[in-house]
């Protein structure tokens, strides 16, 4: 049993990374061989460009290129290597010739452009030595293990002498050597694989990531979207704000008002029905107050500006429904619109899992390390929460990207959820009040 434990804890892991590694190397092999069929054609086109061929050819190919460079990312991505999109955002281009024109300036002007041409270059050769290599040391095991198994006499009746690495396969002895090279061989594949991939990916990094001014342009461009979506979450709040004000303790006052005149025209002629009156207007004026109250929490809890994130999430905990267990390290207080995000962000999160996530426990994690506060929500729920659906996840996606954090959500079929905000901010003062 403990050979077993041993297999299923660390042999299988290690071949299935190898195996996966390998087949990915086989991708990029043949990425490398179209590498060269593309480097060859945009090269001719962008020299044909002053002949006109080449403005019809450009457009064409640059997407193949992309798409080609595409996929050596989200390859690398699945070595644990990420690499953002380096190219920068396509100007709107006129229809007709011009357009092409347009089209073919906008190409050439973007130095991710080049960087491709350069990466489909290198990647010839790298990416096929790179790609090829796991495979090759597997298939040279696995033939190093079926000669010495008995292949190697069918070879030598045949009348040829067959070596496997630096022995001869010609007796037994021999043969039981080449098994052991094999194995050799068979292991380094095991451990070698992974890292052979991750070195491509390392080097398609180096030339497919984005530069300056491509890092320039997505801020810029992740700054107007996030600007817009500030300016339309103020614009819903305050509607939001003015629609409860009117429908609630407005609405209240004006009753309010109402009564206390009846019961002043009855004060002298009918003072019990005066008495009544006065009862309800007190009691619609505690109404009142409680409805107040009640939106002022929706702007900004008072426990948040009181106690602060860390107690006010506690505070969110106590009210739920669900055992959700807490661990917190916020050792101060933050700017009080990330508080804020971050509170109504959790609030959201606990929602979710009470409504739709059929689940019976969850936890919070937050803590503040490295100038950024992280949150962590997880729930023993059912699962297949997509953000993409629904308004409540993009509300919360939108309130991170405001402050330029970052959610994101894994929730497979069956669960568990994981949701995880992550916030750049530093912390201003100290920590004054605790549960």
């Amino acid at each position: 049993m403990d050979a077993i434990a041993i297999a299923n804890a660390h042999i299988r892991p290690a071949l299935s990374r190898a195996l996966q590694a390998t087949g990915r190397g086989v991708v990029l092999a043949a990425a490398a061989v179209l590498s060269l069929a593309l480097l060859v054609a945009t090269t001719l086109a962008t020299a044909f460009i002053l002949l006109g061929v080449g403005v019809l050819l450009l457009p064409l190919l640059t997407p193949l290129v992309r798409r080609l460079t595409g996929l050596c990312r989200e390859l690398a991505a699945h070595s644990g290597v990420a690499i953002a999109t380096p190219y920068l955002p396509e100007r709107p281009s006129e229809p007709g010739a011009v357009g092409w024109v347009q089209r073919c300036r906008s190409i050439l002007t973007d130095p991710a452009s080049w960087r491709d041409l350069l990466f489909l270059l290198l990647n010839v050769f790298v990416g096929f030595v790179l790609g090829l290599l796991p495979a090759t040391l597997l298939v040279y095991a696995v033939e190093g293990l079926v000669l010495s198994s008995g292949f190697w006499m069918l070879i030598r009746e045949s009348g040829v002498d067959f070596w496997y690495g630096f022995t001869p396969m010609n007796t037994w002895p021999r043969a039981a050597l080449g098994a052991l090279v094999s194995l050799a061989v068979f292991g380094i594949w095991v451990v070698a694989a992974p890292g052979v991939v991750a070195g491509h990916a390392h080097f398609a990094k180096a030339l497919l990531g984005p530069g300056e001014r491509a890092l320039i342009a997505s801020r810029m461009r992740h700054l107007s979207e996030t600007r817009s979506d500030v300016i339309n979450i103020q614009a819903s709040e305050l509607r939001r704000i003015e629609r409860d004000l009117h429908d609630g303790a407005q609405a209240r006052l004006v009753a309010i008002g109402m009564k206390l005149g009846a019961a002043t025209r009855q004060l002298r002629t009918n003072p019990d029905v005066a008495e009544t009156l006065l009862v309800d207007a007190r009691n619609a004026t505690a109404n009142a107050l409680e409805e107040l109250r009640c939106l002022i929490r929706g702007i900004h809890p008072p426990v948040l500006a009181e106690r602060g994130l860390e107690d006010a999430v506690r505070a969110i905990a106590l009210e739920s429904p669900i055992d959700v267990d807490i661990t917190a390290d916020v050792p101060g207080r933050l700017a009080a619109p990330a508080e804020s995000a971050v509170y109504f962000a959790i609030s959201e999160l606990l929602t979710n899992v009470v409504k739709h996530a059929n689940a019976d426990r969850a936890s919070i994690d937050l803590r503040h390390e490295d100038d950024a506060l992280r949150a962590v929500v997880i729930d023993n729920g059912q699962g297949g929460a997509d953000a993409s659906v629904g308004t409540g996840l993009r509300g919360i996606e939108r309130r991170c990207a405001t402050f330029d954090g970052t959610f994101v959500l894994n929730s497979p079929e069956g669960g568990p959820t994981v949701a995880i905000l992550e916030l750049p901010c530093a912390l201003y003062s100290p920590r004054t009040s605790s549960f």
